[in-house]
């Protein structure tokens, strides 16, 4: 196994070791909130942000592709 391999992996499992720290502590907090409840107005709200959250990334992502596929991402000669 030739040492950039065995980087990546290192790397990799300290990756994932981290997620499941971090899931781990979020559950933790998560129990020990308690019984909890959102109002309808409150699901209305989280539903919302996440449509438009998705419809921003989404929009931004495509412009970046189109962007490059178009060639406006190259660099830009300037006659002096």
């Amino acid at each position: 196994m030739s040492r950039r391999s065995r980087f990546t992996c290192i790397a990799a499992a300290i990756a994932v070791a981290v997620v499941l720290a971090v899931a781990i502590v979020i559950a933790e907090f998560w129990s020990s909130i308690g019984d909890s409840g959102i109002s309808i107005a409150g699901w209305f709200a989280m539903g919302l942000g996440i449509v438009v959250t998705l419809a921003l990334g989404i929009g931004l992502m495509s412009l970046v592709f189109f962007s490059n596929r178009r060639g406006y991402d190259e660099t830009v000669r300037r006659d002096l």
